[in-house]
């Protein structure tokens, strides 16, 4: 007995995985959307999840920043810096690069290493 392997999209649309034309990279898997038998992204859903691991990711970030703040706090250290750093970790999400992405590579490279590290997606 042949076993059949089905893809489903992000609207519960499925497809036999043997007859459809997926894309290579499956980052954004969640933001899959089937027309046809061609499997595309959905940008709006991909921008969607890409913003979801910004702050997954930023979170701990954030906590050690609080950390940070309180021993500047504690010892009359200058918090600019470190308020500075909390302002870009808030607004990473909000980015102009992630809602001007018009392709999966745009909204990859929207990835702020500088504020939040290493790319999930490189």
């Amino acid at each position: 007995m042949a076993v059949t392997t089905y893809i489903v999209d992000k609207d519960g649309n499925q497809i036999d995985a043997s007859t459809a034309t997926v894309p290579a990279n499956r980052d954004f898997r969640g933001a899959w959307s089937l027309s046809g038998s061609v499997i595309s992204e959905d940008m709006t859903k991909a921008k969607e999840i890409f913003r979801d691991k910004i702050r997954e990711i930023r979170k701990p970030l954030l906590e050690a920043k609080d950390v940070e703040l309180m021993k500047a706090l504690e010892t009359g250290a200058s918090t600019t810096d470190i308020a500075t750093a909390k302002d870009a970790l808030r607004d990473a999400p909000a980015a102009a690069a992630i809602e001007s992405a018009t392709d999966i590579a745009e909204l990859k490279a929207a990835w702020d290493t500088a504020t939040l590290g290493d790319s999930p997606y490189a």
